[in-house]
């Protein structure tokens, strides 16, 4: 079967420790990636759940590999948009390798279908949440403060 998949790297200045902390800390969490946390116990097995401010789960899963602080692994299923959920399970991997004074942040989003409806809406949502990531852990400041900003007006 073919695969559709979705690649983001990024360079943070912090250490191994910093980032993965950032990654699964939900109320660091909130900070950049706009309200929303994810609950899990960060372990392989335990299952894992993205929450958004108003208590909707969007997406849930299981932690299929948590080495800390270098590779985590999630079976990410989407729940609440129905074309997406129909497409099954997914599997996001991060990886954390140090270099230099900086950590090269690798994230790595797949599923086993091409097309993918859900790949091409995490591909959007990815670039701005690891923007703020960096932004935050970096300066102490979010880049942007909405995912779906209004249209400016002219």
């Amino acid at each position: 079967m073919a695969k559709s998949t979705f690649v983001y790297v990024t360079y943070i200045r912090t250490t191994p420790e910093k980032l993965w902390s950032a990654l699964t800390d939900p109320e660091y969490m909130k900070q950049y990636w706009f309200g929303v946390h994810c609950d899990s116990q960060w372990t392989a097995g335990s299952p894992w759940r993205m929450v958004h401010p108003d208590g909707q789960v969007t997406d849930a899963g299981e932690i299929v590999q948590a080495a800390p602080p270098r590779r985590l692994v999630i079976r990410w299923r989407h729940e609440s948009r129905p074309e997406l959920k129909a497409e099954g399970d997914s599997l996001c991997t991060m990886e954390l390798e140090p270099t230099g004074s900086a950590v090269k942040l690798s994230i790595t989003h797949s599923i086993e279908r091409e097309p993918s409806k859900l790949i091409d809406a995490v591909s959007g949502g990815w670039p701005k949440i690891l923007s703020n990531l960096k932004s935050l852990l970096e300066t102490g400041a979010i880049t942007l403060h909405a995912a779906y900003p209004a249209a400016a007006s002219r």
